[in-house]
């Protein structure tokens, strides 16, 4: 279950358009307003959550999980490396802090492809190997959607009160560092588990 939380949050919270958008509101001083844009991104992820879960339950095989779990754990090694590797720019579209609403955070979240490569290998490799099924789902659902509205929440509290400090780009680069190395460890461990099955 640890292995849930550390994948999803090495997802959530690197820096991304939806936490760089929240960053910048916080930085501009925009007020609680945006917590709506943020709880849209958590029901939205919710929303995909249960879907998602609920549906992987009913089709997804101990064999094809094996698969899905190589397959997901290359893409995620290779997406480690190339967080590791990247040069964040926390610069956003000055216009865009202003249209932070909760249909936007949901449309926006629903639209986002990071969630699904969050969600697909929670659902159909990690739910399963933690026996997380029938109500459990949701109650999970519920929980790592609380995470998801959590990362812009965290961004945009920090873009407030640090607000020269959260611009910068070396503090931006050792946080994807750090989520970069978390995701490179539930990327191995999927792979490991994939072959050891």
């Amino acid at each position: 279950m640890l292995e849930i939380l550390l994948f999803s949050l090495s997802i959530m919270y690197t820096p991304g358009p939806v936490n760089l958008l929240t960053l910048l509101a916080g930085v501009k001083g925009e007020g609680w307003r945006t917590l709506q844009f943020c709880l849209g991104v958590g029901v939205a992820m919710c929303l995909l959550f249960l879907l998602i879960g609920y549906l992987g339950e009913a089709i997804v095989s101990p064999h094809l999980q094996r698969v899905v779990g190589l397959l997901g754990g290359l893409y995620l090694l290779y997406l480690a490396v190339k967080i590791l590797r990247s040069r964040p720019s926390p610069k956003v579209n000055q216009e865009e802090g202003s249209k932070l609403t909760f249909l936007s955070g949901l449309i926006m979240q629903l639209s986002n492809p990071k969630a699904l490569i969050v969600i697909l290998p929670v659902v159909t490799i990690q739910f399963p190997n933690a026996h997380i099924v029938g109500p459990s789902i949701a109650l999970w659902s519920i929980l790592l959607s609380s995470l998801a509205a959590g990362a812009p929440t965290t961004y945009w509290l920090l873009g407030s009160r640090f607000k020269t400090a959260a611009l910068s780009g070396n503090r931006i680069l050792w946080i994807n560092r750090l989520m970069g190395v978390m995701l490179g460890y539930i990327a191995l461990q999927f792979i490991f588990d994939s072959v050891v099955m």
